[in-house]
């Protein structure tokens, strides 16, 4: 019998770290995903865990695996 349970979302160890391998972004949705603001290529940052549009000068989050392309949500890149 296995055990069916969840990890807790409070429990740190459940919630992979951030740039972590288990946040890395498929290649083929690199292929696919452009930015929303100028739809530009992206450039995956494995260690900051973001997407990076130079053209924009964003960085969009990946969370849980997810890249959020919200522009609203990216971070400004210094200049």
């Amino acid at each position: 019998m296995t055990d069916n349970t969840l990890p807790s979302l409070s429990d740190p160890a459940a919630t992979p770290e951030r740039g972590s391998a288990a946040e890395t972004v498929d290649p083929r949705l690199l292929e696919i995903l452009v930015c929303p603001v100028t739809r530009d290529t992206l450039v995956y940052d494995a260690a900051a865990g973001e997407l990076i549009s130079r053209k924009a000068g964003l960085a969009y989050p990946i969370r849980d695996g997810i890249p959020i392309m919200l522009p609203e949500e990216a971070r400004r890149l210094p200049e």
